[in-house]
């Protein structure tokens, strides 16, 4: 079971405070309590402007409905040729996530440490997707009842990345969640079936989905 850090010491914006890139506040913290208080008001950090710790809430605000994954005859095939996984190597998982080799790459030290130390009080949560022995791909998020916030995913074999969120959504789908949230859409998480909502909209559906069980597969 999840176990619940020490408060948030600080006094965190207003998800509906955003400025017109999405930006609610800069500065405070990552600790487990501060990222949790965060997650549970609409919001989520990234650096921006050489690493400043930066708090977002953009809008319109990308999500994965789970009964509206797209999943192609090759994705299917995909599927099959994997086995998968959940929280079998978060630490292996993030740290690909992390590879500065990566274009656009934004997971620097602190934020990596950060959301380990998330998954260490069962808050953050991985799935691995493995050819044999090697881990070819995967993605990382929070879960806080039946809400998940979709953090990065990576992979080393073609469609590797989709097999995650496949499974990702079948998890959640069984386990009663509610929202998948992806922060914002791109052409490829739209391909595979992802919308933007209105910011007001995202709220009303986050307080749902937060008194919502957490899936039993994230209670181990």
């Amino acid at each position: 079971m999840a176990v619940e850090p020490p408060p948030n010491s600080w006094e965190l914006p207003l998800a509906t405070a955003a400025d017109g890139r999405g930006v609610v506040g800069i500065g405070a913290d990552l600790a487990p309590g501060t990222l949790l208080a965060a997650y549970r008001s609409g919001l989520f950090p990234m650096p921006v402007d050489g690493g400043v710790l930066a708090w977002w809430s953009p809008d319109p605000r990308g999500i994965l409905p789970l009964d509206g994954l797209r999943v192609s005859r090759s994705l299917r095939r995909a599927v099959d040729r994997f086995e998968v996984s959940v929280d079998r190597d978060f630490p292996a998982v993030i740290a690909a996530c992390a590879d500065p080799a990566r274009p656009h790459g934004w997971i620097n030290d602190d934020v990596r440490r950060a959301y380990s130390r998330l998954h260490e009080l069962g808050w953050a949560h991985s799935v691995e997707v493995w050819e044999g022995d090697e881990l070819v791909g995967g993605l990382y998020g929070v879960a806080v009842g039946g809400f998940f916030a979709g953090e990065s995913m990576f992979h080393h074999r073609p469609d590797a990345s989709k097999v995650a969120l496949v499974h990702l959504v079948a998890v959640l789908r069984r386990g009663g969640a509610r929202l998948l949230d992806i922060q914002w859409t791109t052409p490829h998480l739209v391909s595979l079936g992802a919308v933007d909502i209105p910011r007001d909209e995202y709220l009303t559906r986050l307080g749902t989905a937060l008194a919502a069980p957490l899936p039993d597969v994230f209670r181990t």
